[in-house]
């Protein structure tokens, strides 16, 4: 298995990366907000649109 950050064979000790430094590179993006997953703007007034109807009150 190949590091994710420089492509080096990766180490035992740091796997999946090569080193601390990549890992800690790694832990930097995450950190920092480059990693993403893309998703949609939701719209806050149609999410009262998915909930369920409130059960009535007794």
């Amino acid at each position: 298995m190949s590091c994710p950050i420089c492509k080096r064979e990766a180490d035992p000790k740091y796997r999946p990366f090569c080193s601390r430094r990549c890992a800690d590179v790694d832990l930097g993006k995450w950190l920092s907000g480059s990693y993403a997953i893309p998703a949609e703007a939701v719209d806050e007034d149609d999410d009262d649109l998915n909930q369920p109807p409130a059960p009535p009150r007794q």
